[in-house]
């Protein structure tokens, strides 16, 4: 079977499921930035990846302003993200509150996401095609990829990351 020739044929999750599913990968995300020490929030590195501050701050620009964008159709520039301007939270309280905040929008805009708009094609920061699943999907990815960075630091710093599966 040829992925790129598949239709939607059928519901396989719901957009309720949808957005519990992304919730999940965030509180995980949260346990992990609580669990990481703040003296080492900012500067800690290995094999010439950024920070975790960087990381996070990535995370929560694309979650917020991509839900933003995915909303109301308006996307802001890239360049004028906090994770490229640097312009972003400067101690590890003020990330948690932003990321609080964050998961908030989302819950508080999600439903206006009608169910049909999920296959809408549409570019992302005025950069990326896609449609609005794909691009939420690209998202969540990144946050994995990005909470994965931060479990190999966890390990390197001798702190055990929270468990991958404890989502909730």
């Amino acid at each position: 079977m040829d992925i790129n020739q598949l239709t939607e044929t059928s519901v396989v999750i719901s957009t309720e499921q949808l957005l519990k599913h992304w919730q999940g990968h965030r509180t995980l995300t949260r346990k992990v930035i609580e669990a990481y020490p703040e003296d080492k929030f900012f500067d800690f590195s290995i094999g010439g990846m950024r920070p975790f501050s960087e990381l996070l701050q990535e995370i929560i620009d694309l979650s917020d302003s991509g839900i933003e964008g995915i909303v109301t159709g308006k996307w802001g520039n890239m360049n004028d993200l906090a994770h490229v301007t640097g312009n972003g939270p400067k101690t590890k309280t003020q990330f948690l509150e932003k990321w609080d905040e964050v998961t908030f929008r989302l819950n508080q805009l999600w439903p206006e996401i009608e169910a049909n708009r999920f296959q809408e094609s549409i570019k992302a920061f005025g950069m990326y095609d896609g449609t609005v699943s794909s691009t939420i999907f690209y998202f969540i990815d990144n946050e994995i990829h990005h909470r994965g960075q931060a479990f190999v630091y966890l390990r390197a710093l001798g702190i055990t990351p929270p468990a991958f599966w404890d989502r909730y």
